[in-house]
């Protein structure tokens, strides 16, 4: 008896099965038509960033290349042309390169403003924003208004801020060229006690304390 229960029970469920199947099939095929064009959607959408990024790798080194070879207006051209279209990581990195170049090609004011650029952009991470910064400040203590440099690097002072190190220094390079060589050494003198920045700021600054005296 329990066979023929068994055989009822099945028969039923092939029914139910046959008639869902009837009623919802066509919208089965189609969830399985749209997951597999989406699945090929992903993967090929993987394939072409893929390729991009090995392409702007490519492009990236051969600008690099031209740096190394001493052709700073070819990299820095290079470099300008591949920031247009890289990704967001690349094209800061690409930013920063160009600058590189024109400060190298002696075109200090070309590449302060290539650093400004990149430290207004939002859509940059604030990293690269950050060290764009530290480096028009450092161009800029050159030929331009220390209190300018002093102002542009306040907000990297910052203890919390990974650049502040950097930061504090040229911002004592800079009070030592407006003349104000106690508030100079004090920074100085503060870089050289502090264990959070790198060694080599550490005994540069420690340096510059024994050279300004007490």
């Amino acid at each position: 008896m329990s066979d023929i229960f068994r055989e009822i029970d099945e028969e039923l469920r092939r029914d139910s099965l046959q008639q869902l199947w009837t009623r919802y099939g066509k919208y089965v095929i189609g969830l399985a038509v749209v997951v597999v064009i989406a699945t090929a959607a992903v993967m090929g959408w993987r394939e072409y960033k893929y390729r991009q990024y090995q392409e702007q790798g490519a492009r990236f080194g051969a600008a690099l290349d031209l740096a190394r070879q001493g052709k700073n207006a070819d990299a820095a051209d290079a470099f300008t042309a591949l920031a247009q279209n890289a990704d967001r990581g690349r094209a800061s990195l690409a930013r920063l390169e160009a600058a590189a170049s024109k400060a190298a090609s002696g075109e200090a004011d070309g590449a302060i403003a290539i650093y400004d650029q990149l430290a207004g952009d939002n859509s940059a991470d604030q990293v690269f924003r950050d060290m764009a910064t530290l480096l028009a400040a450092r161009y800029a203590l050159d030929k331009g208004d220390p209190a300018t440099v002093v102002a542009r690097l306040q907000p990297l002072t910052n203890a919390a801020n990974p650049w502040h190190g950097l930061a504090v220094e040229l911002t004592a390079l800079a009070e030592l060229k407006s003349g104000d060589k106690a508030k100079a050494r004090a920074d100085f003198d503060g870089l050289a006690k502090d264990n959070t920045v790198t060694q080599g700021v550490r005994q540069r600054a420690a340096g510059m304390v024994q050279v300004l005296g007490p």
